[in-house]
């Protein structure tokens, strides 16, 4: 098994990249990438760069000279290389979850200002928790209703769970691309079509999804999304989520969170508020300028390798993952697709008794995830991990399981 994973790294066209990022002392396998990716090993000098120049050089001049219209470029970006859209449809901003709220709530109300009796969230049991308590919040303050749909947590949402859920009353379906506990992809072009043919709107989350699948957002009719860019993108802690509108929906849709630099101009401070034109008009408040730095230093290496390569890879390792734990791990289950084309990432395994042992393993220098109930999640980022790291890393967990001191074979 370790001569093939030696062989795989020799043949891996990505495998340079690995180098461009930060090392890790002490780290054997660094196994979620899909909850913070590494830092790309030129941040530290471009945030001190940025410190001194930028900011400290500039200092207020540099909203004029390009801050301001950093959520739109930047949004743009991340559209190209990761998202499939065009431009003007996406920006950078917020969190995750105030992104999606935003999105959500605006959907809403744009579907019970034209039919009142549209007061129903479609969303999934097993969704991220977020999005299920933005989506209770949104039902509490509008007096709308959610829908749930029961999915399996070893799989997830399917076009036949949405047909059936969909009808007059539905204003919105909420759900997330790529299962944040299985890692199943869902078939978001289909279900999709579905909630437009019952007249509602789509809202995906694309946070396990984003630097790791495909995504073609418009060809897919999606109109609204929202994701993290601090997993497979690695911007690091805190950095800032995106949000995408497409390009039919953006007058009709009136966020809630109405702030200064959403404004048409930011700077008039007059009374009322005038929506900027376009995608602009989803941010709030100041953009995060300083966090943006990371995430731009890791879309140059997406834009050089192109999402394709990436997905390639990423099937490969989740792939030689599950051959390892076929061989070595009986008794434990994969909760995650077995077919690669529903698989996303990363690898979910469960197995009673794996939270107790998650803590030599990260002793060990093998960090993985860990999911309730009883699940390990092997998150496998393409552009900084070996295959090598997988074997190292899963040997570990192998011996551990068996109640032997680890070994590396």
């Amino acid at each position: 098994m370790r001569d093939r994973a030696v062989a795989l790294d020799a043949a891996d066209p990505l495998a340079a990249y690995r180098d461009r990022f930060l090392p890790a002392p002490g780290v054997l396998a660094y196994l979620d990438g899909n909850s913070l990716g590494r830092p790309p090993a030129v941040v530290p000098e471009r945030m001190a760069a940025f410190v001194r120049e930028a900011w400290g050089g500039r200092l207020i001049r540099g909203w004029g000279e390009g801050w301001m219209t950093w959520p739109e470029e930047v949004g743009d970006r991340i559209a190209h290389a990761a998202l499939g859209a065009a431009p003007g449809q996406t920006a950078v901003a917020d969190s995750t979850t105030v992104l999606l709220y935003k999105l959500a709530r605006a959907a809403v109300d744009r579907a019970i200002d034209g039919d009142p009796r549209r007061r129903e969230i479609v969303l999934d049991t097993d969704n991220v928790p977020t999005d299920r308590d933005v989506a209770a919040g949104i039902a509490a303050e509008r007096g709308a209703r959610l829908r749930w749909v029961e999915t399996d947590p070893a799989a997830g949402i399917t076009p036949e769970q949405v047909a059936a859920a969909v009808g007059p009353d539905t204003a919105l379906v909420l759900f997330s691309h790529v299962a944040y506990r299985s890692g199943w992809i869902a078939d978001a072009p289909a279900i999709t079509r579905i909630a437009h043919e019952a007249g509602a709107l789509a809202l995906w989350d694309l946070s396990h999804s984003v630097g790791s699948v495909e995504l073609e957002l418009d060809a897919w009719g999606v109109d609204l999304a929202v994701g993290c860019t601090y997993k497979y993108l690695n911007a690091g802690p805190g950095s800032p989520a995106f949000g995408y509108v497409r390009h039919g929906l953006q007058e009709t849709l009136r966020q809630p969170i109405q702030g200064w630099m959403g404004r048409r101009d930011p700077f008039e401070m007059g009374p009322g508020h005038t929506p900027a034109a376009g995608i602009r008009a989803i941010v709030s408040g100041t953009p995060p300028i300083l966090a943006a730095v990371p995430l731009l230093a890791s879309l140059e290496m997406l834009e050089e390798v192109g999402i394709g390569a990436v997905r390639a890879k990423s099937r490969d390792l989740t792939a030689y993952a599950l051959d390892l734990v076929d061989a070595w791990l009986p008794g434990v289950e994969v909760v995650s697709p077995r077919d690669p084309d529903r698989r996303g990432g990363h690898v979910t395994i469960r197995r009673p008794g794996f939270r107790e042992i998650l803590d030599d393993l990260w002793e060990r220098g093998v960090i993985p995830d860990y999911r309730e109930p009883d699940g390990i999640r092997l998150g496998l980022a393409p552009l900084s991990t070996a295959f090598t790291e997988v074997h190292d890393g899963l040997a570990v967990l192998r011996d551990l399981v068996a109640g032997e001191p680890p070994t590396r074979r």
